[in-house]
């Protein structure tokens, strides 16, 4: 049953499983260890809709490249995915096998380990069983350029979608408007004893849970770690470590602009960089859509952008001189845009400020910072590409000098697919969890979504990770059936 933490506040006195954050990966781990018969909180901090209340506390500063962190997430039921476009393709088995340029080493798990959850990741995002993730197009000649393969979701908004189950679900409490406000770790356990629950007037209560996991979403579950003293005290986290470290995006980049030989169809190209290209090049991956402008304009998020621009307008008086310039396109003429694999740096952050929120808790600072082998790598295929263009004869590419000229700053945007910040390892020297999602240091705290990342690659992380939230649900299971039996 939903009920709203601002009204009624009558928790259990302990669960099973306590989910902090009901985005896509926490919706679904609530569903599913709830059907399994597990006792399950899953708290989430906003409401039903969207609320300014609830939205300031994502406000935070910046001291790298922009990011707009604040406007990017959405803090209500259902999450980011109540603005998600929909576009869905898999992680690739290079992905986990070719450790990212940098110094930093992939993932400790095989790709095989969440293989098998695509068929499930497919259904929950609606897409049709089976399907194959297909191309509109050819690749290019010489293979650094493979056709790009991907299924869009209608999108799926998972609190609509999921309303009537997390309504129904036997043992599933869902409190709206339920902010975790602390996480108390017992350094003589080595457990997480309890989470600390506030609604917007800071009446505040412990939950006691036998586990806990954090599904807020990038920045807010390194936020979450930052924050508890017990943590830092106990060395779990540290300022400065890796908790927070390697906050990744995906580049999105104009890389210029192009003109179609005579007689060849306008329809959009989107290729992939192949993994002969990652090798040749030692670069990271990239997705590149070549797309004449006004099919750029209403494409997926590109769409929602124009819609608040236009909205802004409005607002401000100047639509007239907007609408002229959204409208101007040259004929025949089009841009390449891109989705660009960022590799793990310890440089791009999430920190805390002493500045406190509304509900006392420490204020976010991100500082989103590219490396010189980010640079390296959209140098290579802005160059690349244009070449090969050339010499198939489709046409002819103009690339933005910032493209080539690594002096010249890079002018790019974000695409609002935060990840890394607690990124799996094999061991606490490289990573915040282990390959089964649990923070280092503890026994019974676990982190769910895109922050347990490793390596982003190129695709976009919605699917991939409900892919993990699956396989840590049936570890979750798996372990307290264990100790249950143990027990008996």
């Amino acid at each position: 049953m939903i009920k709203d933490y601002q009204q009624q506040k009558a928790l259990r006195d302990s669960y099973d499983v306590c989910i902090i954050g009901a985005g896509p990966a926490g919706i679904i781990l609530g569903l599913r260890l709830a059907a399994a018969g597990w006792s399950v909180l899953l708290a989430e901090g906003g409401g039903r809709e969207y609320s300014a209340n609830s939205q300031a506390l994502y406000a935070c500063a910046s001291t790298g490249l922009e990011l707009y962190a604040g406007e990017a997430r959405l803090r209500y039921l259902g999450g980011t995915s109540n603005h998600w476009a929909g576009r869905c393709r898999p992680f690739s088995p290079s992905d986990f096998a070719v450790p990212p340029i940098g110094g930093l080493p992939g993932w400790p798990i095989p790709y095989s380990e969440i293989a098998g959850y695509l068929p499930a990741a497919m259904e929950i995002v609606d897409l049709p069983p089976g399907a194959d993730f297909h191309a509109l197009n050819a690749g290019l000649d010489g293979g650094d350029f493979e056709p790009d393969r991907f299924l869009l979701s209608p999108p799926t908004r998972f609190a609509q979608k999921y309303a009537t189950a997390l309504e129904q679900t036997p043992g599933l409490d869902v409190f709206i408007n339920c902010n975790c406000v602390n996480l108390e770790f017992d350094q003589a356990s080595g457990h997480l004893a309890a989470v600390v629950l506030s609604d917007y007037a800071c009446n505040r209560q412990r939950l006691v849970a036998r586990n806990f996991v954090l599904a807020t979403g990038a920045i807010e579950n390194a936020r979450q770690l930052l924050n508890s003293e017990s943590l830092l005290a106990a060395g779990i986290v540290s300022k400065g470590g890796l908790v927070g470290g390697c906050f990744m995006e995906h580049l999105n980049i104009d890389l210029g602009t192009f003109i179609l030989r005579s007689g060849l169809a306008p329809e959009p190209r989107e290729y992939y960089t192949s993994d002969a290209f990652v090798d040749e090049y030692k670069a990271g991956k990239g997705n590149v859509r070549a797309a004449l402008l006004a099919d750029v304009q209403t494409y997926g998020r590109t769409a929602e952008v124009k819609h608040f621009l236009e909205n802004l307008a409005c607002d401000m008086g100047v639509a007239s001189k907007i609408a002229f310039v959204a409208r101007f396109s040259c004929p025949g003429d089009g841009v390449i845009s891109t989705m660009i694999e960022q590799f793990p740096n310890l440089h791009s952050r999430i920190s805390l400020l002493d500045e406190k929120d509304a509900l006392g808790v420490a204020k976010v600072n991100v500082n989103w910072a590219l490396s010189a082998d980010d640079r390296h790598t959209v140098k290579c295929i802005g160059s690349e590409l244009a070449k090969q263009w050339a010499d198939m004869n489709l046409g002819f590419i103009k690339l933005n000098d910032f493209v080539y000229d690594t002096s010249i700053p890079l002018r790019l945007s974000p695409h609002a697919h935060h990840m890394g910040t607690t990124r799996m390892a094999s061991s606490a020297q490289y990573g915040v969890v282990d390959t089964n999602c649990r923070v280092f240091g503890t026994e019974n705290l676990y982190v769910a979504g895109s922050s347990i990342f490793a390596t982003g690659g190129a695709s976009n992380p919605t699917m991939p990770l409900l892919q993990f939230a699956l396989r840590l649900a049936d570890h979750l299971d798996a372990r307290m059936n264990a100790a249950r039996e143990a027990v008996a």
